[in-house]
């Protein structure tokens, strides 16, 4: 299951089919990696709950959510977390989201791309130097500068850090929601297909 989060004053929420204000709304920058909002919540809880149950429940449980939807291909919203009541839990959700990013970073490497052939390079961010190399598919040379590299990922797993990305951006988008005072919902994404719940 794709989520989507999103957080809207509480005096525009609509009820579905209607679709939720675009004008007056606060998203996280999430990578576009369906999976990654699912596994960056592995291993958090809700109010002594699984946050990933909690969002199943919420959205496939035995009462539907009726909120609009964030946009066409979404189902309608259910509340994940109201202010004030929610705010304590919510900001202990996203201390424990950015301690499993701290906890799970692992080794970092920047990444660089041929530009030619478009091989990949990784080098630990310890060792970075700016040298030029030949690609070894196909001759041409690559710079490897800090400045022109591709971003950071995880040597030991690059979807990890699409994971760890996941986590710090939810964690500063609850703590935005809650001190505004907005709740925070979510949708499913119906444009693309399910897959089977992973443990």
């Amino acid at each position: 299951m794709a989520f989507r989060f999103l957080a809207v004053p509480g005096h525009r929420l609509v009820n579905f089919p209607q679709a939720l204000p675009d004008d007056e709304r606060l998203e996280p920058e999430l990578p576009p990696v369906h999976e990654a909002v699912e596994r960056a919540l592995t291993g958090a809880e809700f109010r002594d709950m699984r946050a990933r149950d909690r969002l199943r429940t919420l959205l496939q449980g035995d009462r539907p959510p009726v909120l609009g939807a964030p946009e066409t291909g979404f189902g309608p919203s259910a509340v994940f977390a109201q202010p004030p009541q929610d705010l304590p839990a919510l900001l202990r959700l996203a201390d424990e989201l950015e301690n499993l990013a701290r906890r799970e970073a692992g080794e970092r490497a920047l990444v660089w791309k041929c530009g030619d052939c478009g091989a990949r390079y990784a080098v630990p961010v310890a060792l970075v130097r700016q040298v030029s190399i030949r690609c070894e598919r196909c001759g041409t040379p690559v710079e490897l500068a800090a400045t022109r590299s591709l971003g950071e990922e995880s040597l030991i797993d690059p979807f990890l850090g699409a994971v760890n990305h996941s986590r710090r951006e939810l964690a500063a988008f609850f703590r935005e929601a809650m001190a505004r005072g907005w709740p925070v919902l979510v949708a499913e994404d119906r444009r693309v297909p399910r897959t089977q719940p992973s443990a």
